[in-house]
């Protein structure tokens, strides 16, 4: 009769043993999935930032080309001679200016 007081003492402490790392094996994986969903929240967020960030960067691009483009143009003859024309009103020998009223 010792021997089955023991053994059932040994069954029911393996069984709340097993009971105790059942639910810390939930308890990890319940942690692990929560995590899991943020670092995903996280990683949408930051794919959301970075594409913003590289319209940015496409929109700079393109005026950088285009502040290039105007630079080139301010040192033609062609744009001092619009600027002395309409800034400063200034006109070739024997041309005519057309002013509106």
């Amino acid at each position: 009769m010792a021997k089955r007081r023991v053994a059932y003492r040994k069954s029911t402490q393996n069984r709340f043993s097993m009971f105790l790392v059942s639910i810390a094996v939930l308890m990890i994986l319940i942690v692990v999935s929560v995590k899991n969903y943020e670092l995903k929240q996280k990683l949408e967020t930051y794919n959301a930032k970075e594409e913003q960030l590289q319209k940015q960067i496409d929109a700079e691009e393109e005026r950088t080309i285009d502040i290039e483009e105007f630079r080139k143009y301010t040192q033609t003859k062609k744009y001092v001679e619009e600027v002395a024309k309409d800034k400063l009103g200034l006109i070739y020998e024997g041309e005519i200016l057309f002013k509106e009223e």
